[in-house]
Order: structure tokens, then C-alpha cells, then sequence
């Protein structure tokens, strides 16, 4: 009998696998797993075969992300990172830290802050004026769908009343019309296409920064979901490529190739090119992602309805389709013949629904192809459309993180979708009744990449250390095993490794170790868990 390179024993092991979903011991040899089980599995330890004692600690299948930006969020933490700084004159105060101890720097650049930190969520280019005016500013928001820009900024970019907004954006102004500094949308791109551009080598420390950090939180693989020159930001693919050939990457990537609004199916030949030129080792880019619409707290999520004003009343808004809905069923139909998998960005009601009918449309026109097209953040949805997505095959790309009070909920989107509306939030155990298949994501560097914090909150729908301990929506909560299953299972799927997100024989060793077991412990602190081992193909890329 041949003996295994690798044994984990002692456990407990989640498996992943409905036949056999807890074990206490598990083989790997090479980059496969050749044995799952309980004490028969010790009989593969040999002199060289390294033992791993689990001592109680939890063996799980690898956290794969499936809507991440890793390569952005990676340089952004060499930027004015201001995550975590709390309120508006702590964003200041990390700015003005940032100007002084970069003295050199053309170009202020970074972000993370809150839209809830400031009056009706905008900020003014006059605040930023305060701390830095001699050089320009650009900061973009967490939800990365806009910036706060100081007047340098604005003046270089020739930003004044007379500027027209573009027809996928908005430019703030006050009473006068004057420009505020708040830019929405496709508006960021009026200023971003002047800041310096990075190089390749900064977008390759980029990704191997953001790999690190990935590995820590257990993740083995993820979907980057925007490859292509986005609002000013460079495309990161080059540096996937590089760290693809000379090793250096050992995550397992998709790349979901960016959709530009602003054309229509002539790029089609340009990402068949594409996908055939960014596939190497363990990067492949068969994904092409469409952005249907905004977020919800600057009014351009696409909803059925409009929004509400301050006093509860209905506007003459109900948000952006950036993509024509009849092209949008064009366009996904030949994507799909063609075997691209589409990811779409669907925030609101409208832009879910939308999104479903250039499935369906596919479908009918194609037959089923198997392409696990996916709808990301499905922050409302409407109840007739939730049954329509196990009927069509459409996966349901959750990002639980946000699926909870905090200040940008209470302050910023409640009131302004009304309590009916409002109810339709994040249905995550509405998705689950109705048949859909569930896969995970964090939108880092929109909100933190933690795996365990996404999964404390789909389980309590309430986050981590809140002060505020009120239960959102909580007939939407998920049980910790089907939330852990959407990180793994669930996403190795949309991500296209049907050989992972499962510790079954035969399968990838792409593994964690947990310091406890969270689907036994209490449900309201599995975000204190914490991950000691990563391992990827049976190597070992994270230990503490």
C-alpha cells in the first residue's frame, strides 16, 4: 500500500460531501486527496508522510470568493487606506497623515471611506481642501461606485457647472450648480483618467499582496470580477498572467472579462480573443462581467419602482439600466452561445429581473450549456423573481457582509425604499426555500474579504462587534452549514472547479484549518474563529 504525503487526523472534517459529511481523518498525496474517513485513514502514514494533528480544530474545504477584486484591493492597501477611520474628520486626519509622510506623491489617491459619515452621504472637495490643496485628491467611496475629489482635482480635469453629466454618472453640485467634489458612477472617470498611471510591476505587487492576505483568511481560490479598463482603473490582467507563468501565483483564478457599456456587441470577437489569450496554469479568464446597474445609496441601483424622497414620497427616479434590457438579451444569448459564462452586476429589483430575462432569453434560444451564469449582490429582489433562478440554472451570488443594520442601511437605503421594498433585502433563506443555488463573495476591497465575517453574518444577519445587535430580516438567515457551503461548494462551481469546494477522494487538496469548529460551537461567534493553515493543491501557502 502507498503511503500518503499528507495526513490530517484527530478532527473533526466537514467534507462538503452529502454522503459522507463529517469525518475525523484525511490523505492527501500530491495535489489530490486519496482518503477521507476515520482511523482506516492512518494506515496511509509512512516514514515521510507528514501528519497534521487537527486536536479538535475544524478541516474544511477551502474558502473560494466569487466576486472579489483582488489585484485593486491589494494596491488600494499601499494607498490613503481609509478603512476603519471611523467618521468624517478621522478620514481627514488619515488624508492629511498620508500627504505629509508622501510628500512626493503627484497624485492623492485610495479610499474606503463611508457614505454614511457625511449629511445625505456626500462629502465636499472644500473639506479635502482643508487638509491638502496643493496637489489633487481622489478617494473613492467603499462601495467603489464613486469618489470625493478636492478642487485641484476638479480643476484638472476642467470639472465646472458647465460640465455636462455623463450618461452613466453624476456629478454633485450645490444650489448654484458648482461642482461639490461627490462624483457617482461613471462621473469618477472624469478625474481618474488623469491620475498617474500604475505600472505592471505595482499591479503584480498588487496581486501578490492581495494573495497573502487571501491565503490568511483561508481563501484558495476566487472569481475576479472585473478584467478590463474600468472608471479610470487600470486593467489588472497583466499581472495575473505574469504571476500565472513564472509560478508565483497559487490561488486558482477566473477572470470575468469587463463588458464596456459604452459598446455594444462589436467587443464580442475581443473577448473570444481575450479569453483564449489571459488562460494559463491557474488563471483563466471564461467569464464576461456585465454591470446592469448602481447601488442603492446614490439611487442608481435599477429598481421596478422608484425611490422615495426625505418625506416618504415617490420620485420620478427608479435607478439606471446601464445596458439596454432587449440588447442585454442579445448580447448574453451570443455570450452564451459562445460558452462565456456572464457575471452580472444586479443590485436592484429591476436589474435582477432584467438580468433573469437575458438568461432565460439564452436559454431559450441556446438550450441549456451549462455556463452557471450569476447574479452578484441581489440586494432586492423582487418575490415573484425568486423561483426563476433554480428554474433557469441562474446562480445567486451573495455577498452577506452587507445583509445587516449599520448606519448606510438605516440612514441611506431603508428610508428610501420603503418598508415593503426594504423587506425584500438580501434573501438569502428565501433564495435557499425557492431551489436557487448559493454561491459567496465579498466585493473586496468593498468590504473586508474575511470569509468567516460574511459567514457570522449570513448565519445572524447581524455583523460582527455591532453595537447594534438588531436581527436583519432574520427569516433571511442561513444554517452554518449551508452558509459555509456557498463559500466553498458553492463558489468552487461559479468558479468553474468542479474538483474543489468538497474534500472528497479525487478531489483538489485545497484545505483549511479552522482553530474551532464553527458548525458545532455557538452560531453568534464564528466570526472569533480564526485560520491557522491554507493549503492549495496540499501545499502549504498560510500557517500562524
Amino acid at each position: 500500500m502507498s503511503t500518503a504525503d499528507l495526513v490530517f487526523t484527530g478532527g473533526p472534517v466537514f467534507t462538503g460531501d452529502p454522503a459522507r459529511t463529517r469525518a475525523s481523518s484525511l490523505a492527501v498525496t500530491g495535489e489530490r486527496i486519496t482518503a477521507v474517513g476515520h482511523d482506516e485513514v492512518r494506515e496511509l502514514i509512512g516514514p515521510r508522510t507528514e501528519v497534521v494533528d487537527l486536536g479538535g480544530r475544524l478541516l474544511i474545504p477551502g474558502f473560494q470568493d466569487a466576486h472579489i477584486h483582488a489585484v485593486f484591493g491589494g494596491m488600494e492597501l499601499a494607498e490613503c487606506d481609509l478603512t476603519g477611520a471611523g467618521d468624517a474628520d478621522g478620514y481627514l486626519r488619515a488624508v492629511a497623515a498620508y500627504a505629509a509622510a508622501h510628500p512626493d506623491e503627484p497624485w492623492i489617491t485610495g479610499g474606503g471611506w463611508s457614505m454614511d459619515s457625511f449629511e445625505g452621504g456626500l462629502p465636499s472637495r472644500r473639506q479635502l481642501d482643508s487638509v491638502v490643496a496643493d496637489r489633487p485628491v481622489l478617494l473613492v467611496n467603499r462601495d467603489h461606485h464613486g469618489a470625493w475629489a478636492n478642487t485641484r482635482a476638479l480643476e484638472l480635469a476642467g470639472i465646472t457647472a458647465d460640465t455636462p453629466d455623463p450618461a452613466d454618472g453624476r456629478i454633485e453640485r450645490d444650489a448654484g450648480g458648482v461642482p461639490t467634489g461627490m462624483l457617482q458612477e461613471g462621473a469618477t472617470a472624469l478625474v481618474a483618467r488623469l491620475v498617474p498611471p500604475t505600472t505592471p510591476a505595482d499591479r503584480l505587487a498588487g496581486l501578490l499582496r492581495a494573495q497573502r492576505l487571501l491565503h490568511a483568511f483561508g481563501i484558495t481560490g476566487w472569481q475576479d470580477a472585473i478584467l478590463g479598463e474600468f472608471s479610470g482603473r487600470p486593467d489588472p490582467s497583466d499581472a495575473y498572467l505574469a504571476a500565472a507563468r513564472d509560478g508565483s501565483l497559487t490561488a486558482r483564478v477566473t477572470g470575468a472579462l469587463w463588458w464596456d457599456r459604452a459598446r455594444d456587441a462589436e467587443q464580442i470577437p475581443e473577448l473570444v480573443a481575450r479569453r483564449a489569450a489571459l488562460s494559463h496554469g491557474r488563471f483563466r479568464a471564461g467569464s464576461v462581467k456585465i454591470m446592469q446597474d448602481g447601488i442603492a445609496e446614490n439611487f442608481t441601483a435599477a429598481m421596478t419602482s422608484p425611490y422615495l424622497d426625505a418625506c416618504g414620497c415617490a420620485t420620478a427616479n427608479a435607478g439606471l439600466s446601464f445596458v439596454d434590457p432587449e440588447a442585454l438579451r442579445a448580447h448574453v444569448t451570443r455570450l452564451d452561445a459562445l460558452d462565456f459564462q456572464v457575471h452580472f452586476h444586479a443590485l436592484g429589483d429591476r436589474a435582477v429581473r432584467e438580468a433573469l430575462d437575458a438568461i432565460e432569453a439564452a436559454v431559450a434560444a441556446n438550450g441549456r450549456r451549462g455556463n452557471r451564469h450569476h447574479l452578484a449582490h441581489l440586494q432586492v429582489v423582487h418575490p415573484d423573481d425568486l423561483t426563476r433562478f433554480a428554474r433557469l440554472g441562474a446562480l445567486a451570488n451573495i455577498q452577506p457582509l452587507w445583509a445587516a443594520h449599520e448606519p448606510q442601511m438605516d440612514a441611506l437605503t431603508i428610508p428610501f425604499l420603503g418598508p415593503e421594498r426594504a423587506a425584500w433585502q438580501y434573501p438569502f433563506g428565501a433564495l435557499v426555500r425557492a431551489g436557487a443555488t448559493l454561491v459567496a463573495g465579498s466585493d473586496w476591497p468593498v468590504s473586508s474579504p474575511d470569509p468567516l465575517a460574511g459567514l457570522h453574518v449570513a448565519v445572524n444577519r447581524v455583523q460582527p462587534d455591532a453595537a447594534d445587535d438588531r436581527v436583519f430580516l432574520p427569516e433571511q438567515r442561513l444554517d452554518p452549514p449551508t452558509a459555509l457551503a456557498a463559500y466553498t461548494a458553492g463558489s468552487a462551481h461559479a468558479n468553474g472547479h468542479d474538483d474543489a469546494g468538497s474534500l472528497r477522494p479525487g478531489y483538489l487538496a485545497d484545505l483549511v484549518v479552522l482553530d474551532r469548529d464553527i458548525l458545532t460551537g455557538p452560531p453568534g461567534e464564528i466570526a472569533g474563529a480564526r485560520v491557522e493553515q491554507t493549503f492549495v493543491g496540499g501545499v502549504r501557502v498560510h500557517a500562524v
